[in-house]
């Protein structure tokens, strides 16, 4: 934390916003509404991890893209649902903020040519829940967009993850996440009030004698740049998941490696914040999900899984295959806590379709097989006793385990873990069950581990994405969203496209908050 000194601010705009990724929503707006915008950005390339989702999905029920197609959704029946699954953990007009003003989002984007979506449903993750929506229509994604249209920009949107990981050239066309950050850009572009800045990692916040956010200082070149901010300074930099000595600190299960967080989510903006008298909370959480172990030694967010069953350190059935992906994390977590499971755990799967795994996404391509043996990751035998030993668990619970998992896919019905039993469980296999038997021999086996989409711990706010202090007052001038912001799911994932829709909201309703502010 720096003290406000008028005289030496390098720089005035009205508003700084922290972050590209969900936070460029709120630069957009804020330029849009005729505000000065300089929008930065850690490393040196817009996005974060929104750029890296495949679909980059919105979770915004009854928006006019759903609308247009005839859906009978309703905002009180989304209330329902969102109220059923998240209870009591967050305040209910936060989230009443969050499943109301979807709608509105898309439509204040929709006046502006530079944005296109498209449907794609995506079945809600607790279809028990009260006014589920089983037929997936609250999802949208933005459609594909050519890269050459961002002109100097066209090569700097994060991902894909291919890229950065393995190597592979970035296709020309922007899709998924990609494509929501590139119209994004393209748009804040064409506003003169609006600068962008890369490699600008954000280092304090400049407050005034009455605790009021003025300002913010970032590095450019290596070199202190005094920001001041006259109408305030959002935060939206991601969580904290690449920091290995802040998830030790606030207890988040995982490793940084085995995160699919941008690079520069460090939680500075967390941080800074803190100095200040911010309030967090959920600081302990992520956005989990199991995560396919490769020859580099790191699990990726996977989903999907159209076969297989996953096995526990005693050879047996521990969860629904499945089920979402962050209840599975969560079942993980849980199961290595008990110390019935530990990492990596095993995919068992048969030879129908071949050794690899039957899971529709690891995020990252596959690479060669071999390596996969090579690093003890992937194992085949002609029998489930040697498979079992292969990957040290018991034969004889291995064997019982899948004779057992068998006759449940016989009978139809899996009673032990309900697999099969929600639309989303189904989502992958064209409605059909995805209780697959494993009678094909050679058997396989393929390591797993604990991956996560980055943590959801950050800053308490108000509806206005407000910025709280510990006594539950707004701090003047601060505002937060994403990943910075504490979750307003709460402890749990209510469906896909929660955390990007939610970062944009909350992004937009502080610039507006900060466009109807009578402060110069």
């Amino acid at each position: 934390m720096t003290t406000d000194a008028s005289e030496s601010w390098d720089e005035t705009v009205d508003v700084v916003v922290v972050g590209s990724g969900g936070g460029i929503t709120g630069a957009y707006t804020a330029a849009r509404e005729g505000l000065s915008v300089a929008l930065v950005e850690a490393s040196d390339k817009f996005g974060g991890t929104t750029a890296f989702s495949g679909g980059g999905g919105m979770w915004f029920p009854c928006n006019p893209v759903l609308r247009r197609l005839g859906v009978d959704d309703t905002i009180a029946d989304a209330r329902t649902y969102f109220h059923a699954v998240v209870g009591d953990r967050t305040p209910r007009d936060l989230q009443d903020a969050y499943v109301e003003g979807g709608a509105r989002l898309v439509e204040y984007l929709e006046q502006d040519d530079s944005f296109a979506f498209k449907v794609l449903p995506w079945p809600d993750y607790f279809g028990s829940a009260p006014s589920a929506r089983l037929d997936g229509m609250r999802h949208i994604v933005s459609r594909a967009l050519k890269a050459e249209v961002l002109g100097p920009y066209s090569d700097r949107i994060r991902g894909p993850l291919d890229n950065e990981r393995l190597g592979a050239p970035a296709p020309n066309v922007l899709t998924g996440g990609r494509a929501l950050i590139g119209r994004f850009l393209a748009a804040l572009l064409r506003l003169s009030q609006a600068t962008v800045h890369l490699e600008s990692p954000l280092t304090d916040l400049v407050v005034d004698d009455d605790g009021a956010v003025t300002g913010a200082v970032v590095l450019r070149d290596g070199v202190p740049v005094r920001i001041r901010a006259r109408r305030g300074v959002l935060l939206a930099a991601g969580g904290f998941e690449q920091n290995a000595e802040m998830r030790e600190t606030f207890g988040v299960p995982g490793d940084p490696t085995d995160s699919m967080g941008a690079p520069g989510n460090t939680g500075a903006a967390h941080q800074a914040a803190i100095r200040v008298g911010a309030a967090t909370d959920l600081m302990d959480q992520a956005w989990w999900s199991p995560g396919l172990t490769h020859p580099d030694g790191r699990s990726t967010f996977s989903l999907g899984a159209t076969g297989g069953i996953f096995v526990d350190s005693d050879g047996r059935r521990f969860v629904n295959e499945s089920a979402p992906y962050d209840r599975l994390g969560r079942e993980v977590i849980a199961h290595v806590d008990s110390g019935a499971l530990r990492l990596p755990f095993w995919m068992v799967y048969d030879d129908t379709a071949g050794e690899t795994p039957p899971m529709l996404s690891a995020s990252v391509s596959l690479v060669e097989p071999e390596r996969y043996r090579e690093a003890g990751l992937w194992h085949t035998a002609d029998t489930l006793e040697a498979l079992a030993e292969a990957i040290g668990v018991p034969p004889a619970h291995l064997v019982a385990t899948v004779s057992r998992f068998n006759e449940l896919a016989a009978d139809g019905t899996d009673s032990d873990f309900g697999r099969g039993d929600e639309a989303y469980d189904r989502a992958f296999t064209g409605g059909a069950s995805p209780l697959v038997p494993l009678t094909r021999a050679p058997y396989h086996a393929a390591a797993f581990g604990l991956s996560d989409l980055g943590t959801k711990g950050g800053l308490r706010t108000d509806r206005d994405a407000r910025v709280l202090d510990t006594t539950g007052r707004p701090i003047p001038g601060l505002y937060a969203a994403g990943n910075t912001m504490a979750a307003v799911s709460g402890t749990t994932y209510p469906g896909g496209g929660n955390p990007i829709g939610a970062s944009m909201l909350f992004s937009h309703l502080a610039a507006l908050h900060m466009a109807s502010s009578a402060t110069a």
